[in-house]
């Protein structure tokens, strides 16, 4: 018996040292890739510039929908994607709110060098919440919020690119960049309406049930909240669920460029946003480039969110410039 014991113990270890091994060279490959340093590519991210487009949304008061400072906003959008060469498609429709409102919404698709069939997906909301629902004082939860970073930061940061992008022709890749009306009427905290749904995202969902014939990219990135004080970018849950390889490729992306500070590999949490109709309907594999705040009492979406201090004096340049650069490495190795 004890032979056979011996027998079986030898036998065991000669399977499983190669299997050991593989591992252990498997584990090394990795870590070698890790620490492989890319230099970054691309123009640099003007967070100035990016600031400044952020500045000019916020100027035109809040944005929320079925009001004056949204439809001046919305055709300033259209206005600047044409200066910078795109091709614009809007896509407008009535869409009803949690409460029955009849939303007159607007998604602009801009389109970067629209001959080319190799296509990235680049989007965020512009629409404003018409209510700071969150906001730690309740005589504000019915006023409207200038929304700076939720949403103003997302567009700023797709409207710099667009406009690096005219004045550096090399790339050989179209990009798409989608302003996707009708996000933030989704039910507040405060209503007792009983809705059926989701209510939020309303814009997304209704371009993700009617795009373009013949639409066709090899992914997206959803841009939210992008130029917050103290903001991390967490990796989160959908996005993992979804794409994935999307996520691994921003998230190097992020290191090459030097701002894996920003973007700790790290899991977040499950978030509904535009990016989930893109999966699920559209069948576009999208990630959400969103913060995550663990230790914010106020809310892990951090502390102005959906309240009347999301305005300009919260914004930092220093985020915008993370993640502009970051997608700007993201699009000029994506033809490598």
């Amino acid at each position: 018996m004890r032979i056979a014991i011996g027998i079986a113990v030898i036998l065991l270890a000669i399977c499983i040292k190669p299997m050991l091994r593989a591992f252990h060279a498997l584990r090394e490959t990795s870590e070698v890739e890790e620490m492989v340093k890319v230099d970054p590519v691309g123009p640099s991210f003007d967070a100035d510039s990016a600031y400044a487009f952020t500045q000019t949304q916020c100027d035109f008061g809040p944005r929320a929908m079925n009001t004056e400072g949204h439809e001046r906003c919305l055709e300033w959008i259209i206005g600047k994607f044409k200066e910078y060469g795109c091709e614009i498609h809007t896509q407008r429709a009535d869409l009803t709110g949690y409460d029955g409102t009849i939303l007159k919404s607007t998604n602009v698709l801009a389109r970067h060098k629209p001959e080319l069939t190799t296509r990235v997906l680049l989007c965020a909301h512009w629409d404003s919440r018409p209510w700071a629902d969150n906001d730690p004082d309740s005589a504000n939860w019915h006023k409207p919020i200038l929304a700076a970073n939720d949403a103003a930061s997302g567009v700023a940061v797709m409207m710099e690119v667009a406009r690096l992008l005219q004045q550096n022709d090399s790339l050989p890749l179209g990009v798409d960049f989608v302003c996707f009306d009708a996000e933030d009427w989704g039910t507040p905290q405060w209503s007792d309406v009983q809705t059926e749904g989701n209510t939020w995202a309303l814009g997304s969902q209704y371009f993700a049930e009617n795009l373009p014939q013949g639409y066709e990219v090899r992914y997206g990135i959803l841009l939210d909240m992008v130029g917050g004080q103290g903001a991390k970018f967490y990796r989160e849950g959908l996005s993992r669920r979804y794409a994935n390889a999307i996520v691994k490729k921003v998230w190097r992306a992020a290191r090459q460029a030097g701002y894996d500070s920003y973007f700790p590999k790290r899991d977040g949490f499950n978030i509904t946003d535009d990016h989930v109709p893109l999966n699920q309907k559209a069948n576009i594999p999208t990630i959400d480039i969103i913060p995550y705040y663990p230790n914010c009492p106020q809310s892990s979406f951090g502390p102005t969110w959906h309240t009347t201090n999301d305005d300009m004096a919260h914004i930092d340049k220093n985020t915008l410039k993370a993640v502009g650069q970051t997608i700007i490495q993201v699009l000029f190795t994506e033809m490598e």
